[in-house]
């Protein structure tokens, strides 16, 4: 699978990356079995970029990736995590982590931390949970409260990480653009996660983080390209980042289904290949639970899809006219 380099530096991560809060019980028990199968199948089609964080199931989605990735070679597989919430051990008995969307008991509370402090604190623990010597890639993850602490002391924290060769790649991963654009202007980071904010439905990280990244050399990976679900299959009852879609956007996820079938193409895959079209994406991010997802991710980002999609997607009003797209030819 193509492989782009984050930033101007020298980590590598695949067009489609592999993300791993299904396997920490995302809504709903995942077995050990499925999440391992779900890791084999990714790498056997090709995907060597694997994203989690401690908040995945309190810890879990950690373990299961590590474990999975400890049968292949460490140099051939990018891994990122994310600081910013540490997990502290609570005393039984247990209840559910549910209220905060995964199926585990809820043995830890999470706590947020963006102190230089937190930040070694959490990456020490990801290391342990995920059985490796180092993390290529580490993300502040979801600051929007927390800009100061984030900006003046976690960001600064990890850059003295990053010279001293601890991790790779830095940056932040959030559900919004306008703060990652400041990170973008503000700081030295090789890459923003952007969740929800370039896809087909919405485009809102096109009006300024997207060219600032261009401009300055910065990687955007995009998470959240089927909008939790609409764009994967759009009828009554889909969600739309994580909330029952609104009438109008169901409506017009049907029209662009409508167009993606006269051209002969899913609309997962027209989904996941938009985001490729701008220069500044390297990668796409899909969560993932199953075998059979990972291999439908990677046979839809491989599913051919013609210029002329995207050119009446354009003229019946689905798209702007200046979005940039795929092209057959490679990226727009």
């Amino acid at each position: 699978m193509h492989q782009r380099t984050l930033g101007r530096g020298t980590v590598p991560v695949t067009r489609l990356a592999f993300g791993a809060a299904g396997i920490g019980n995302l809504f709903s028990e995942v077995g050990d079995d499925q999440a391992q199968a779900a890791v084999r199948a990714a790498w056997d089609a090709g995907v060597r970029y694997f994203d989690t964080a401690p908040h995945y199931g309190l810890g879990l989605s950690e373990r299961r990736l590590g474990e999975a990735l400890r049968q292949y070679p460490r140099t051939q597989y990018t891994v990122s995590t994310k600081v910013g919430r540490l997990l502290r051990p609570v005393a039984p008995p247990y209840g559910s982590d549910l209220e905060n969307g995964f199926a585990v008991p809820a043995d830890h509370r999470r706590v947020w931390d963006f102190s230089a402090a937190g930040v070694r604190a959490s990456l020490e623990q990801s290391l342990t949970r995920l059985g490796l010597d180092r993390i290529d890639v580490v993300y502040l993850h979801d600051p929007d409260d927390h800009g100061q602490a984030a900006f003046d002391t976690a960001y600064p924290e990890l850059e003295r990480l990053r010279a001293e060769g601890v991790v790779g790649a830095i940056g932040a991963g959030m559900n919004q653009a306008a703060m990652l654009t400041r990170f973008v202007r503000d700081t030295d980071v090789d890459v923003v996660l952007l969740a929800g904010r370039y896809t087909l439905l919405d485009q809102g990280g096109l009006a300024e983080l997207l060219p600032e990244a261009q401009r300055r050399e910065v990687s955007v990976v995009v998470g959240g390209a089927f909008n939790s679900g609409l764009l994967a299959d759009p009828a009554p009852g889909a969600t739309f980042d994580y909330t029952a879609a609104p009438q109008e956007l169901l409506e017009r996820a049907l029209r662009i289904k409508a167009v993606c079938e006269r051209h002969g193409v899913p609309l997962r895959a027209a989904a996941l290949q938009f985001p490729l079209g701008h220069r500044a994406v390297a990668g796409v991010l899909v969560g993932t639970r199953s075998a059979h997802e990972a291999v439908d991710a990677a046979a839809m980002m491989d599913h051919p899809v013609p210029d002329a999609l995207w050119a009446t997607l354009k003229s019946e009003g689905l798209l702007g006219a200046d979005v940039p797209v795929p092209s057959a030819e490679g990226t727009a």
